[in-house]
């Protein structure tokens, strides 16, 4: 039988009496005679109860198969895994973390590959799910939309997850009670969704909006409520329409769409794992992206939302009064944005936006181009001596734009995390935290938990952070992450000493040690590179497969 082009890869699954077998299993699982001439379209959903950000998504799954029914599809749910960050910072499972995205880009990948769907509807709601579901989808190339699952609501007394991080900080300094610790930690997580801040999930909800993979308002939208419901039945139709269209990732991941969704998380003031995360999407769609755009691109976008965790408003609170789609609507009207990239609407990025309405007058979460919360990108790149291939930092200016410190090494988090919850950690320090990068950590875990105990202690702006592992979206201070080369390579951030004056210049975007270039190469002849951590399994895995930070931290680079 001839490969039917609107049924491209169902075709070859389900078509003649030699696919009879097929058949058989399929009728198992609900289908029936008619479903077999109708595309095929997976939803893969994320759904779990490891994390409130996920323990929703198997009624929206449902919801975008329905919609995807309706439209004239046949829809086949399945699962991918999520790990939560939440739960696991601070503790060595952490290293699973970033490993998971590679993990579910994998598992989107050999599912659709295997079962023929025609295209896909994705559903995210936390932070390393999102970017590897895209991946996943950037691979395969077939018709797809992404959804997001959704903010969580505030805790009593507006907090959120970070607030219970803080807590703990202030409580080793002795200004809270573990009574006070115990309310926020019973209050601050009240239902699911993801965590309420513009911390990572929201970040890469919003940029994956901005790149045009969901549909308008999808990044804005609480968990629990009929417009998200609405997004999911909308999504699943969607997919339909595209495949009708031909209209594929490729078509619409382009470089021009990558620097709108770098613009948009500039504005929002998002967090420094979507450098991490566009980068890896980008080179997984084949689209040349390097840490410099955002210096580039930073060089003319303001930050323009006053959210957590460096602002004081919830991703909630941005949801009430309309969402990204009129700070798209102003960047757009500034030329900050491509309008001609096609979206997964089928019409492009200002067709879209026609017609959305301003925020209200009275709102002060989105403020004007004529009173910025800062001119330019809070997202610096910064080089130097002690970064030649480059360090991400989140620097918004409330922290200040420049640090000078003496170093104080430390070869783990855990072993970092002490010495600030005891004291030793001073103001004026430079907390170094090394070996874990992606290889040497390995899978480069998040810092929240000690940029949480410096904040708690009081110490934000009194204390630098560098390392070569990354950060939460939830982290503030003065932090530098993603240092490269990492330290198992044997990047300058290996030789530091302690004593080492370290300086850090978010205007010159520079990171340097005083020490002389000699001095350096002393060290470094002395230098042993450590033993891997891990021999077998996933970490290990990754640790000899992965690439640099710099580069995306991406397993499946080609020869």
């Amino acid at each position: 039988m001839a490969e039917d082009n609107n049924r491209r890869y169902s075709s070859n699954v389900v078509d003649g009496v030699g696919k009879s077998a097929s058949r058989a299993m399929l009728r198992a699982v609900g289908f029936q005679d008619e479903d077999f001439q109708k595309n095929q379209i997976g939803i893969a959903s994320t759904w779990s109860m490891v994390t409130p950000c996920n323990m929703h998504i198997n009624k929206l799954a449902e919801h975008a198969g329905a919609g995807a029914d309706e439209a004239g599809g046949k829809s086949v749910i399945f699962n991918t895994i999520t790990i939560s960050d939440g739960i696991a910072n601070g503790t060595e499972g952490m290293k699973y973390s970033l490993v998971s995205r590679e993990i579910i880009a994998d598992s989107v990948e050999a599912v659709t590959g295997c079962e023929g769907f025609d295209g896909l509807v994705t559903l995210g709601g936390c932070d390393k799910n999102m970017p590897g579901l895209v991946m996943g989808m950037a691979r395969l190339d077939r018709p797809s939309v992404f959804v997001y699952g959704g903010t969580i609501q505030p805790g009593d007394n507006h907090t959120d997850l970070v607030s219970v991080f803080e807590a703990v900080g202030a409580y080793t300094k002795g200004d809270k009670s573990l009574i006070d610790v115990k309310q926020i930690e019973e209050t601050a997580i009240p239902g699911p969704g993801s965590c309420g801040g513009m911390y990572t999930a929201n970040t890469m909800a919003s940029a994956i909006e901005a790149l045009g993979l969901s549909l308008p308002d999808s990044s804005a939208q609480n968990a629990v409520s009929k417009t998200k419901e609405e997004d999911c039945r909308a999504a699943g139709a969607a997919v339909l329409d595209l495949i009708a269209k031909d209209i594929k990732p490729s078509d619409i991941m382009t470089r021009e769409a990558f620097e709108n969704a770098i613009t948009v998380v500039i504005a929002l003031g998002g967090s420094t794992n979507a450098v991490l995360h566009l980068l890896a999407m980008a080179n997984t769609i084949g689209v040349e992206l390097s840490l410099d755009d955002f210096t580039e691109i930073g060089k003319r976008v303001p930050v323009l939302a006053d959210l957590r965790p460096s602002g004081q408003y919830m991703m909630s609170e941005l949801v009430a009064i309309g969402g990204i789609q009129p700070l798209m609507k102003m960047l757009l009207d500034r030329g900050l944005l491509h309008g001609n990239c096609l979206t997964v609407t089928g019409r492009t990025l200002a067709q879209n936006l026609e017609g959305v309405e301003p925020y209200p007058e009275s709102q002060d979460i989105i403020h004007s181009f004529d009173n910025p919360i800062k001119p330019d990108s809070h997202l610096r790149i910064l080089y130097g001596n002690l970064s030649p291939t480059g360090a991400v930092a989140k620097i918004t200016g409330k922290e200040g734009t420049h640090f000078t410190g003496t170093a104080r090494c430390y070869q783990s988090e855990e072993e970092a995390q002490a010495r600030i919850n005891d004291g030793t950690v001073q103001a004026g320090d430079v907390v170094v935290i090394r070996y874990e990068g992606p290889k040497g950590g390995p899978g480069m875990r998040e810092m929240l938990t000690p940029t949480s105990a410096i904040m708690g202690r009081g110490l934000g702006s009194e204390v630098a952070l560098i390392t070569d592992g990354r950060f939460s979206g939830g982290s503030h201070g003065f932090v530098v992450g993603h240092v490269t080369p990492e330290a198992v390579d044997g990047g300058p951030i290996a030789l530091l000493q302690d004593g080492d004056t370290i300086t850090i210049d978010a205007e010159t975007n520079r990171i340097d040690v005083d020490i002389s270039e000699s001095e350096l190469e002393q060290r470094r002849a002395q230098w042993q590179k450590p033993a891997p951590k891990y021999r077998r399994g996933a970490l290990a895995k990754y640790a000899k497969t992965v690439n640099s930070a710099s580069e995306g931290a991406v397993t499946d680079m080609p020869d």
